[in-house]
């Protein structure tokens, strides 16, 4: 072996080593010169919904026809196969064994505990091209199932290769006319190396949209590689990753960044206290994903929660609606007062978003006295109008609608509801002080510096320059 290729070899061995020694997971050994390696390997899913799941031999046999239908449509690319393979592994396969007989559902992966599914790692698996490609096989480094399913893969290089080679060989592998068949059961793509430390992506992500994991960064005990791994691809981490944390939207596939994620989960500690707060995520770093992130666990782990997205632009209000729509969410969009406050007093929608302004805070001639005001709470207080379920209301921008009429009339019309607010804008003293006393402390904040740090934004320049200036006439600027 040549003294460029060695090194990257110990690092394999290295990383297979933490897998199976700190991760738990199974060895299944060199599959270099194995046949028929799969991205759905059907007797480790078999043997894993037999004994694990108890489910009988023809459920199991029908949920991985219908798994491996999913992943291998012809009438559909990558990002297609993937959604419907990622539903599947989410939601579970329906099967119906006899005619007469309820649908049941084959749980392919363990939601609920993460330790009863079956980890394990392979490395060196030869992969056949596609169809009328045979002999454009590829052989990523390293590959991680759960219970016999493809779930991640691992390009490693020497220290001295960039991790940006790895991608855009996962890149290339993901081509119809190499392994794109391989990848519809896909849910991370990692890249690393000793000097850089690991990367990772969705399929279809571009290089540069490769994501850096950052978490204990006072620890440099070990290689940043390994310290990562561990921290992403640990059983408990890699599962919830996978079950809440994975968007599809609008054609591209997305993973969070580690804000997103730890914003998301300081959130739902205050949600599971009924507590209300802001997060404060600097412009332009996401904070869309992490009003859908967080509205989707909200929904699905609460079954009375109405969760309300309320703007105070008429572009921004639309904008939330795309992205929830794009993510496969239904979120219905009030078109007027009467209409919102119908919508709060039935139990349906779920999920709904407005202009704060059409809680009534105008009047035909625009905006209202403070003796329309006053009056009009009065009336909303005497004549109440219920809202139905437990319900999360998201303020975007909050700095700008957290004003005292503004916050007095969204409360009263929701009274018990819980107000989280979201904004970016560098706050003046007066308006950080307003917004933290209507929404309490802050959630989770990620700043601007930090965003910058992180290469998510770019950083703002200002250049002063001299400019030429001469007067055309003296006598003119006297006057």
């Amino acid at each position: 072996m040549s003294d460029i290729g060695k090194p990257e070899r110990e690092t394999q061995r290295r990383v297979i080593a933490l897998f199976q020694d700190e991760l738990g997971y199974r060895y299944l050994g060199d599959w270099s010169d194995r046949d028929d390696n799969s991205n759905i390997e059907e007797k480790q899913l078999t043997d894993y919904l037999r004994d694990k799941g108890g489910y009988s031999d023809a459920q199991i046999s029908a949920a991985i026809y219908k798994l491996t239908t999913e992943a291998n449509n012809k009438s559909r690319g990558l990002y297609g196969n993937n959604q419907e393979v990622y539903k599947l592994l989410r939601y579970g396969v329906p099967v119906k064994i006899e005619a007469g007989k309820p649908t049941e559902t084959v749980h392919l992966i363990n939601w609920e505990e993460p330790e009863a599914n079956d980890f394990a790692i392979a490395e060196e698996v030869t992969l056949k091209g596609g169809p009328s490609h045979q002999g454009n096989s590829r052989r990523p480094d390293l590959v991680l199932y759960v219970n016999g399913i493809a779930i991640g893969l691992i390009e490693l290089k020497n220290s001295r290769v960039s991790i940006g080679d790895g991608i855009q060989q996962s890149l290339s592998n993901q081509q119809p006319e190499f392994n794109e068949w391989f990848f519809s059961t896909n849910q991370f793509i990692f890249a690393g190396n000793d000097t850089e430390g690991l990367q990772y992506g969705a399929i279809g992500t571009p290089v540069k949209f490769f994501l850096k994991w950052k978490e204990d960064k006072e620890d440099n005990t070990r290689f940043k590689l390994d310290k990562y791994l561990l921290k992403m691809c640990d059983k408990q981490r890699i599962i919830e990753l996978m079950h809440d944390f994975v968007l599809f939207d609008g054609g591209v596939k997305k993973l969070p960044r580690v804000h997103q994620y730890f914003g998301v989960k300081a959130a739902q500690e205050h949600v599971r206290q009924q507590k209300g707060g802001i997060i404060w995520h600097s412009q332009g770093t996401g904070k869309s994903i992490v009003m859908v992130l967080l509205a989707k666990w909200i929904l699905e782990n609460d079954s009375k929660a109405r969760v309300a997205i309320i703007t105070d632009r008429d572009a921004l209000d639309k904008q939330i609606e795309r992205v929830f729509t794009d993510s496969g969410e239904t979120i219905s969009r009030s078109d007027s007062s009467r209409d919102l406050m119908r919508q709060l007093s039935a139990p349906t929608p779920r999920l709904f978003c407005s202009l704060v302004h059409k809680f009534g805070l105008k009047n035909g001639k625009g905006k209202k006295s403070d003796k329309e005001f006053e009056d009009y709470i009065k009336e909303l207080e005497s004549k109440p109008s219920p809202t139905v379920g437990e319900v999360y209301v998201f303020v975007d921008e909050c700095h700008r609608t957290q004003s005292n009429r503004l916050h007095k009339l969204m409360t009263t019309v929701m009274p018990n509801a819980v107000f989280i607010g979201f904004t970016g804008t560098p706050l003046l003293k007066k308006d950080k002080k307003t917004s933290l006393e209507v929404f309490g402390g802050y959630i989770h904040t990620y700043k601007f510096s930090e965003a910058v740090e992180d290469e998510v934004i770019l950083d703002l320049v200002y250049e002063a320059r001299d400019i030429d200036q001469r007067l055309g006439s003296q006598e003119k600027i006297d006057a």
